[in-house]
């Protein structure tokens, strides 16, 4: 079990790792650098997608439940400079925004029907992880990337638990009990079955090992996720990637 992170902190790791994604772009030599990870994009594709997330977020915590979703219209072309300022702003805007909001203020949510929070502090923990992955690809582009923070990646996998398995389509294959162990210590258990599965039969057991960045990264391909299998076949684990 991981300790839930105070909404302080969300905000707090939204703003560092912004600023880490930031200072990968800036250290390019050029914004057309492309993002291994994210082969159709280059850094200012990367830049650009950040800050249309932000600014979408700030409007959204802003509006509340009433928000209707609208893709922000970004200027394209931007000298390094430029791109990089309106990135930071974006950022500010939605921490802006969800500070004055609190962590309880009900919001539209792309996971509504979900089990997950509808509201600003579940947005924030979200904006975490994105800003996270995203700085990872950022420092994928310089061919010098780090590992997400602890904190981060341990939340990041209870997130991916209760958020993407749980609103992906139903589990098409036999059944499969998944088990996460991070060197940290936390532990994470996901059972997958049909929704007609058949009676008295046993799961097939998927079991990966390594630091809770490393198993959140590879859950987000990017980076390689058989290294990271204890036991198990290995079909279940693409079946799970996919």
């Amino acid at each position: 079990m991981t300790v839930p992170l105070a909404f302080s902190d969300l905000l707090d790791l939204v703003d560092e790792r912004s600023a880490a994604l930031r200072k990968a772009v800036a250290e390019a030599p050029d914004l057309t650098a492309r993002v291994p990870s994210c082969p159709d994009w280059a850094l200012s594709d990367l830049l650009g997608h950040i800050t249309g997330v932000h600014l979408f977020w700030a409007a959204a915590v802003a509006a509340g439940p009433g928000f209707t979703p609208q893709r922000p219209e970004l200027e394209t072309g931007l000298p390094a400079a430029r791109a990089l300022a309106d990135a930071e702003a974006a950022t500010a805007a939605m921490l802006a925004a969800l500070r004055e909001a609190g962590p309880d203020r009900a919001c539209w949510t792309w996971w509504q029907g979900s089990d997950v929070p509808g509201d600003s502090g579940a947005i924030a923990r979200h904006q975490v992880q994105e800003a996270a992955v995203h700085a990872h690809d950022a420092q994928l582009a310089l061919g010098a990337p780090l590992p997400l923070p602890e904190a981060v990646a341990l939340d990041g996998l209870a997130e991916f638990r209760d958020l993407y398995w749980a609103m992906s389509a139903p589990w098409p294959h036999a059944p499969a009990a998944v088990r996460l162990r991070t060197a940290e210590g936390p532990e994470l258990a996901l059972d997958l079955a049909p929704a007609e599965a058949a009676p008295g039969q046993d799961p097939a057991v998927l079991e990966l090992a390594g630091t809770a960045s490393d198993l959140l990264l590879a859950l987000h391909r990017r980076r390689p996720s058989a290294d990271l299998l204890a036991t198990g076949d290995p079909a279940v684990l693409e079946q799970l990637l996919a």
